[in-house]
């Protein structure tokens, strides 16, 4: 356990840990009470409990030792899901049969982490798997976008819809592994560490994990800024500056600067958005505009685009467009 990174060693060990989301746990609950469990679906955004609501689950049904037992097969995104690994070795899994253990219910459960990264063609293969062997297996898929996952295998499944976590869930939280790990963090670092974290919890386990290590038992609020990465406001302050001057000279230059500074461009993009919209002078047609450059980036970059021109050219659109 002291090896553990902080994300597994707090992981929640049953149903009635998870944070936040009651309407999915007082289900479950009644599901784990009464030994019957449909094919679910979970599905939200990333660090809110997906993951963890399942092992959990799994735990309660087969007992602490449910990855040994032969009940429960988890593949995830570093795992080939094509169609040929569905048809063999998802296949072979749950059509296998099972000991008559009077003390676990009378099924197995396959866990499909992030199955909206598997192909139509393998989605389409499960679709039969989940009626021909509903008896003996269960299947529970979780993915960040739930309209990739075809209807057919949606429809099949329970869907529960994992909500951003509320900054008291996340505040409790953290404070508890502070407790727990002997961290003291400064008035605010708290704040900043979960209003860079965006609703994440893993993120922001990991990053209060990476300051800990890099700065010892205190934690300031500039400890957090550096390790997640994100542009300080003066940062925005002189980029705001040449925009008023017009200048696209000037402009280019604050760009390069900014990646030669080794800041993501992702996160400066994400920074921006909110810069914009807290901008007292520019009108919401203008921030309309302007955000939609910023959206149509984050997916040329998604796509491997080059971030020095993307970053240029949002930053010479609102120029362009602050200056109309």
């Amino acid at each position: 356990m002291v090896m553990l990174p902080w994300v597994e060693k707090y992981r929640p060990k049953n149903v009635s840990d998870i944070s936040h989301q009651d309407e999915v746990v007082s289900t479950l609950k009644t599901s784990i009470a009464n030994g019957q469990l449909p094919h679910l679906l979970f599905y939200g955004p990333p660090g809110t409990g997906k993951t963890s609501t399942i092992i959990a689950v799994a735990r309660e049904l087969f007992g602490p030792k449910f990855r040994e037992n032969g009940r429960f097969l988890e593949l995830n995104a570093s795992d080939d899901r094509g169609i040929n690994v569905v048809r063999e070795k998802v296949k072979a899994f749950a059509q296998g049969a099972i000991s008559g253990a009077s003390n676990m219910p009378p099924f197995k459960i396959i866990v499909l982490d992030e199955a909206d990264s598997m192909t139509n063609d393998a989605q389409s293969a499960l679709r039969r798997m989940m009626e021909n062997y509903s008896k003996v297996t269960r299947f529970c898929l979780i993915c960040n976008y739930v309209s990739r996952i075809i209807e057919p295998v949606a429809s099949r499944c329970a869907k529960f819809r994992y909500q951003p976590l509320e900054v008291i869930s996340m505040t409790s939280r953290i404070q508890y592994i502070c407790e727990q790990e002997k961290v003291d963090c400064e008035d605010g670092a708290i704040n900043t560490l979960l209003s860079v974290s965006n609703g994440d919890l893993r993120k922001a386990i990991n990053y209060l994990q990476s300051a800990k290590q890099l700065n010892g038992e205190g934690i300031t609020k500039d400890d957090i800024i550096a390790i997640a990465g994100i542009a300080p406001k003066e940062l925005f302050d002189k980029l705001w500056r040449h925009v008023e001057s017009n200048s696209y000279d000037l402009m280019k230059a604050e760009v390069e600067d900014i990646i030669y500074s080794g800041y993501p461009v992702l996160t400066i993009l994400h920074q921006l958005v909110n810069e914009i919209l807290a901008h007292p002078s520019m009108s919401p047609s203008k921030k309309a505009q302007v955000c939609l450059r910023v959206a149509e980036a984050d997916k040329k970059l998604g796509d491997g685009a080059s971030e020095h021109l993307q970053l240029l050219d949002v930053a010479s659109f609102l120029m362009q467009t602050y200056n109309e």
